[in-house]
């Protein structure tokens, strides 16, 4: 498995918010989520960025090559199945 990229706007994001994420599947694909919502898991990839830590699910990490600003969670659209199953 190939490394994983991070966006710089996510490294912001993330170094801005001071908290830990992880990504994970939602029905509209790959979504970040802080880690108080989403709790990591054993099997995730595990990213430094800065001081804080991205997980990435194994499943994810499958598909994707870089983690980009479109997958951050929008509070908007909220966690509804219709967007976020499972979750």
């Amino acid at each position: 498995m190939s490394e994983i990229a991070v966006d710089q706007m996510v490294v912001n994001y993330i170094v801005k918010n001071r908290q830990d994420y992880r990504i994970c599947t939602s029905c509209s694909g790959p979504v970040l989520l802080p880690v108080a919502l989403k709790s990591p898991k054993t099997s995730d990839i595990v990213i430094k960025v800065g001081e804080h830590t991205l997980y990435v699910s194994r499943v994810q990490a499958k598909y994707i090559r870089k983690i980009t600003a479109d997958m951050i969670y929008d509070p908007e659209v909220g966690m509804s199945c219709r967007h976020y199953p499972g979750l």
